[in-house]
């Protein structure tokens, strides 16, 4: 389970231009779960995400993750922690336009414990698995968005985290590759992973377990999604 508790985010504190990004947050989301975050933009989400997926510090709160307190973590600690418990699937890709497919997806092994001549097993099995083998040697500035998206999804699941953040995956897709992306999160959801969208999209939203509504850094509402 990931647990925040009272998480606050504020950007110079005391100081006549503070910033208060998230404002007493508390949120459980269970294992397994399909979570979308939702709201306008300046809401919080973004910020909301980056805490969960280790890559900013609250200002106060506490954030834990299978009750382990990852804010009194070391930095280096926590790198460990995100590379091996999350994966994340971005809507601007985050991929290197002049690498091949195989090299980006390999790219988070690098980093883990994987050992090296593991590696090109690793990345070839979730190529396999994500159905984009023909595009294993292409470099990335050659590919569709749809295509990148999948490659990006492919690099989020090679380290086999338990949960996938998802930042407007949608977001620079037509509908029928959003549907397809929609329909591989639904998958690996199914398969028992937590996945957690942040959208501005209702029919994306519509797809998930639950639904989270946010203004002025706070969660304003929470409710059932279809997929409950």
């Amino acid at each position: 389970m990931l647990k925040l508790d009272n998480i606050y985010k504020i950007y110079n504190e005391g100081k006549d231009n503070e910033v208060r990004a998230l404002n007493g947050v508390s949120l459980n989301i269970g294992n397994g779960d399909m979570l979308c975050i939702k709201g306008a933009s300046g809401a919080g989400k973004s910020t909301l995400l980056h805490i969960l997926g280790c890559l900013d510090e609250s200002t106060k709160g506490g954030y834990y993750i299978d009750n382990v307190c990852v804010t009194d973590l070391s930095n280096k600690a926590k790198a460990r922690f995100r590379n091996q418990r999350i994966g994340f699937v971005l809507q601007s890709f985050a991929l290197i336009e002049d690498e091949s497919v195989f090299v980006n997806i390999s790219i988070p092994l690098f980093f883990g414990r994987t050992r090296f001549f593991d590696i090109d097993g690793r990345t070839t099995e979730v190529i396999k698995r994500i159905n984009i083998d023909h595009l294993s040697n292409r470099k990335v500035k050659n590919l569709s968005g749809g295509e990148k998206q999948r490659v990006a999804i492919a690099r989020a699941l090679v380290n086999n985290p338990d949960i996938i953040l998802a930042d407007e995956p949608t977001g620079a897709l037509d509908t029928k590759n959003s549907e397809m992306v929609m329909d591989m999160l639904e998958v690996l959801n199914q398969e028992g992973k937590t996945v957690i969208i942040i959208t501005h999209e209702q029919a994306v939203a519509d797809r998930c377990k639950t639904i989270i509504s946010m203004a002025d850094g706070k969660i304003v509402k929470q409710e059932d999604g279809s997929l409950s």
